[in-house]
């Protein structure tokens, strides 16, 4: 019943929103994307409350539908994993589920559509084999919720979802496209689909393409024909360029040895016990030897190693049931060095009339380097798949993020006075950093050095200082912090054309230095 619900799936490891009369508001974490939509939720459930329990096998059969890549689109969008699930039976609100997880994957495995993005296709009006190409901005086809023709470039600048995605494709000169054997078009990714292939309530066979940049469709498609399969829809695989047939969703196999549950979790539970509560997580478990074979499901993208298996033993088993020992031994914690050192440097600088930001670790290329007349340094660490523009590295620096903030708060009155304690990303290695700046029409050079020699004394620090050469400073008002002969860091008037950078119009002064 509700209640029993109510009380029992937080510990499926979500949280509970609202709760109202005839519906409650759960939200699940990023990293069960196969909880993303109700028939997710409602399979985790039942083997959570005991009504059905193991793994849940799928069976899947050959379409005889074949589609291929054309050697162009390899270099714009290369992955490409499809499936076709027959015998559906919709309405609006299982449409409505169906569209909510599609934008869901897309968010939490699709990182915005760049790196994975789904197409979903009613194959009535469709003809086999299909083609994945690459095509001309110019060619045209209605999209989905338009009555008339639009160009691909077109589309970019007048639908709504095209407009939100355009900078996907803004550096390619072709465009990636599916097609069926009489040129209808199903799908423009990752931008939007045909109208022709509009999944309505009268949709019974339908179509699904999964696209993007990594092997991370496989993952989405698998859990969007998981759930639909949940609806009693039949999974048929469809062949890709001949050789690769999708989906595959046969089980990851796993192997808990002996004594490994108990090692991790701190006590001790029987084999029976955890085959039991491996089974209430949807997975298959047997004992093999000395050890129990676990089946993963296709759907569970988010276990990568044993430690994850044990966690949702832990669930299962039910935490409420796992009493608390106190230590055989008696054991003190203390603060971490560094963490120590930085609230000493806290309780300095806010001494001497500076205020503590802490401004995000995340930054961009463009920020650090071009706005602050820098050569780009080497050894920065790269996002792999950033959501945003903004944010595209793992931070070098500190100044640059301080003078955003003063950016933002131009507005407020001076002077302004900003600190941070805070690591940066070098050659894969974090180094703690102190930084400040100031902004006020009397700022200047002996204004910094007499902050700098303050936080250094008061740490008790011996240093010396040389002329500097960093083209963010202004020439001959920078200097260099030498300890122990080596560079530590540097201190002096901000360059006018990096207070114009970025937006800011009176006179900086800042410093960084290694902690």
């Amino acid at each position: 019943d509700k209640d029993t619900v109510i009380k029992r799936i937080p510990m499926m490891g979500c949280d509970i929103e609202r709760i109202e009369d005839d519906h409650v508001d759960i939200e699940f974490f990023p990293n069960r994307p196969d909880l993303y939509s109700t028939e997710g939720v409602a399979r985790a459930i039942k083997g959570f409350l005991d009504i059905e329990t193991g793994l849940r096998e799928f069976n899947t059969s050959s379409s005889g539908i074949i589609i291929t890549r054309d050697s162009e689109i390899k270099n714009i969008r290369p992955y490409l994993a499809c499936a076709v699930v027959r015998g559906m039976q919709f309405n609006s609100r299982s449409i409505e589920s169906l569209m909510a997880l599609q934008e869901s994957l897309h968010w939490a495995v699709g990182r915005n559509r760049k790196k994975v993005s789904i197409g979903v296709h009613d194959m009535g009006n469709l003809t086999p084999p299909f083609k994945y190409i690459a095509q001309d901005p110019d060619f045209k086809f209605t999209p989905l919720d338009f009555t008339e023709a639009l160009s691909m470039r077109d589309i970019l600048e007048k639908h709504p979802k095209g407009i939100k995605f355009a900078n996907l494709l803004e550096k390619f000169e072709k465009y990636p496209l599916i097609l069926d054997a009489n040129n209808n078009v199903l799908s423009f990714p990752p931008i939007i689909n045909g109208e022709l292939t509009k999944v309505t309530r009268g949709t019974t066979d339908l179509f699904i393409e999964v696209t993007g940049l990594d092997p991370a469709v496989s993952i989405a498609l698998n859990i969007v024909v998981a759930s639909l399969a949940e609806r009693g829809g039949m999974i048929e695989s469809v062949l890709i360029d001949g050789k690769i047939e999708t989906p595959d969703i046969s089980p990851g196999i796993m192997e808990l040895k002996n004594g490994e549950v108990e090692e991790l979790l701190g006590f001790k539970l029987t084999n029976e016990e955890i085959i039991t509560s491996l089974k209430k997580i949807r997975y298959g478990a047997q004992l093999s030897g000395n050890s129990i074979k676990v089946s993963v499901p296709a759907y569970r993208s988010d276990i990568l190693h044993n430690c994850d298996l044990i966690e949702d033993i832990a669930i299962a088993y039910g935490f409420d049931k796992i009493k608390p020992e106190l230590p055989l031994t008696s054991m003190t914690g203390r603060s971490h060095p560094i963490s120590r050192s930085r609230d000493t440097l806290n309780e300095i600088m806010t001494g001497l009339g500076y205020l503590q930001v802490m401004p995000f670790t995340l930054t961009n290329e463009r920020m650090q380097f071009d706005m602050m007349r820098r050569e780009k340094a080497k050894g920065i660490t790269q996002i792999l798949y950033p959501i945003s523009e903004d944010h595209t590295i793992v931070r070098p620096t500190i100044l640059p993020n301080l003078l955003e903030i003063l950016s933002i708060n131009k507005h407020r009155e001076l002077p302004q006075r900003i600190f941070e304690a805070g690591e940066v990303v070098l050659d894969c290695k974090t180094y703690q950093r102190l930084g400040c700046v100031a902004i006020h029409p009397q700022a200047n050079f002996t204004e910094i050095q007499a902050i700098i020699d303050a936080v250094l004394r008061e740490r008790r620090i011996e240093y010396t200082v040389t002329g500097s050469h960093d083209p963010a400073f202004i020439e001959g008002r920078c200097a260099d912090v030498l300890i122990n002969g080596e560079k530590a860091g540097v201190f002096g008037e901000i360059h006018p054309e990096v207070i114009s950078n970025f937006g800011l119009e009176h006179p900086i002064i800042g410093f960084e230095l290694e902690l």
